[in-house]
């Protein structure tokens, strides 16, 4: 055999095995099989479901302990404004308890006011018993007056309470609001979780289905 043909031989032989190579190559490099890119596609929906049930149960808990601070916010509030209320009760009974001092001092007041007319007309205006009853005069409009200011003061303390009671009252109702809302969506993270959860085992399902082949 000659030296060109066994080099036309040899080309050729390569020639060959580069078509089978190229062939096999191109094999391996073609589109998945289907049974495999479905089970890929499945795993990437389960690593999508993990994520959103962690986001979801982190946004329950979340909400949970919105909640909770909800409650001690409520329960505080609800002290304040229960508080208020009895100062509120105690400022009233002080003011009608002394309306009924100060009517009384006026009472007394009228009464020596008459009494001393009679014993400057009686026993004349230098008289011991006309100095009495200026003394005694003097003494009822002192009470009166205190009594006045105490009725003053307890008016004073009465709306002082009232605004606080009703600002606590507005801020019962503020954590009324905010806890009701928390709940609805603690609600909600709950129900996301629960369709996650869901998903979550379908997607492991479809899985085992799709590594089966069937």
């Amino acid at each position: 055999m000659t030296r060109k043909k066994l080099i036309t031989r040899s080309v050729l032989a390569l020639g060959f095995a580069g078509l089978l190579g190229g062939g096999a190559y191109a094999q391996g490099q073609g589109p998945t099989p289907q049974p495999q890119q479905d089970v890929q596609n499945d795993k990437h929906d389960i690593r999508q479901d993990r994520r959103e049930l962690r986001n979801d149960r982190a946004d329950r808990n979340a909400d949970q302990r919105d909640i909770n601070h909800d409650k001690q916010d409520l329960a505080h509030d609800r002290a304040d404004r229960n508080q208020d209320q009895r100062d509120i009760n105690h400022d009233k009974r002080d003011l009608a308890q002394d309306r009924v001092d100060r009517n009384h001092d006026q009472r007394d007041i009228n009464h020596d006011k008459a009494a001393l007319a009679y014993d400057n007309k009686t026993y004349g205006v230098n008289s011991a018993q006309s100095q009495a009853q200026r003394q005694d005069l003097a003494t009822d409009r002192t009470d009166r007056n205190k009594d006045q200011r105490d009725i003053n003061h307890d008016r004073h303390d009465l709306n002082k309470d009232r605004v606080e009671r009703n600002a606590d009252q507005r801020d019962v109702n503020h954590d009324k609001r905010d806890l009701a809302y928390d709940r609805a969506d603690r609600s909600k993270d709950q129900r996301d979780i629960n369709k996650d959860k869901r998903d979550l085992h379908q997607d492991h399902r479809d899985v085992r289905h799709d590594r089966r082949g069937h």
